[in-house]
């Protein structure tokens, strides 16, 4: 299994997970079409790294039943804070990709965590957290 491809994986899946939680709990039209767009986002993603997994002929782990939250979800505030630090999680878990591709993978890698450092901002600035963002996204803080 190439591990990073894996965390990289892990990451989308529970991204997706996440973002059925935090689109319930959205009251505008506008929060909840950003919403379905980075699920779909988080989609595209994990169904390019099944594939690339399988290319490769490498497996990874399976995928949990279910995700443990970090916090509960309660109200909008609390879904817009767990869209935050799922979009940071997912930009720290593709972050490593980059060190270990090239090409076309490394294009991918990089595109995925430029779009999840994207949509953290955007998070941010619809829960008016400032900074809106991170000086170096991708890299644990």
């Amino acid at each position: 299994m190439n591990p990073q491809l894996g965390a990289a994986l892990a990451a989308e899946e529970a991204a997706i997970y996440a973002y059925g939680v935090i689109g319930v709990r959205l009251n505008s039209r506008g929060d909840e079409t950003e919403a379905r767009a980075a699920e779909q986002a988080h989609r595209g993603r994990r169904d390019y790294l099944v594939a690339r997994l399988s290319q490769l002929k490498a497996s990874s782990a399976p995928s949990p039943a279910g995700y443990e939250l970090p916090f509960p979800v309660t109200d909008r505030a609390s879904a817009l804070k767990l869209a935050i630090q799922v979009e940071d999680g997912v930009t720290q878990s593709w972050r490593p990709v980059l060190a270990v591709t090239t090409g076309n993978d490394r294009g991918t890698a990089l595109a995925a965590m430029t779009e999840a450092a994207v949509r953290a901002t955007r998070w941010r600035r619809l829960a008016e957290v400032t900074p809106a963002t991170l000086a170096f996204p991708g890299r644990p803080e």
